[in-house]
């Protein structure tokens, strides 16, 4: 399962990490009213931070934020005001001691693990962050359930997918263009790889319910939970 990660989530997200970075820059609202009800002064942990979009959505909050790919922290680095730290580490086997955070987060990762024993570890992992009886941690993970949306999954399709990431080359660009162009323009057109590549990440897709029973299964109380664009979430 490790070396299957490595083929399909580790190394695709360190060859892709700027141009993933250049199209993940506005936080999902589920995630920034969840860090702006928490109270002034809170310390969070960001397990799976990729860019670093939520790192200062709330400024009076302080998170340590880490990541798998040592290029997305970087680019965390960069991008983020200073009131935080980062590591690169891996959300199986976060470096830090047990309930030192008042909250946690992870969006968008647990989801890339390949075997339900090591997603409910990661889950686990999060939960022994965050302080006993008072911290709260809050997962987001792809749904099975996506009827509506362009990918086309439903209930029934398979859970565990490979999902095309397409990088397109850099291609000649008229004169005049470039002024007056947004940052996030910007940020996108200096990510451009040189040339046209196709990359294959795993998936799993959570169906309906799943997400609450592995917070259950190690341990932990699901005090909410719900479906929001095309993702299911637990608090």
């Amino acid at each position: 399962a490790a070396a299957y990660e490595s083929r399909h989530v580790h190394t695709v997200y360190e060859a892709i990490a700027p141009h993933f970075s250049s199209t993940r820059y506005k936080p999902w609202p589920l995630v920034a009213s969840f860090l702006l009800s928490l109270p002034p002064g809170s310390v969070g942990l960001d397990a799976g931070c990729g860019n670093g979009k939520y790192i200062g959505v709330n400024p009076s909050l302080f998170i340590v934020a880490s990541d798998r790919s040592a290029n997305l922290v970087s680019l965390a680095r960069s991008y983020q005001p200073p009131h935080f730290d980062d590591a690169a580490a891996d959300s199986l086997a976060l470096p830090y001691r047990p309930s030192a955070f008042d909250f946690a987060i992870s969006i968008a990762v647990i989801h890339h693990m390949s075997t339900r024993e090591r997603r409910r570890a990661a889950v686990a992992a999060l939960l022994a962050a965050v302080r006993p009886g008072t911290g709260k941690a809050l997962v987001m993970v792809w749904a099975l359930e996506q009827g509506n949306s362009r990918r086309g999954w439903d209930a029934g399709a398979a859970q565990d997918q490979l999902v095309s990431w397409v990088t397109k080359g850099k291609k000649e660009k008229p004169e005049g263009k470039v002024q007056g162009q947004g940052q996030e323009q910007a940020q996108a057109a200096a990510a451009e790889p040189a040339k046209d590549e196709t990359f294959q990440r795993y998936y799993h897709l959570y169906r309906e319910g799943e997400l609450e029973e592995d917070v259950v299964e190690v341990g932990g109380r699901v005090l909410e939970s719900g479906y929001e664009r095309d993702n299911w979430w637990a608090i």
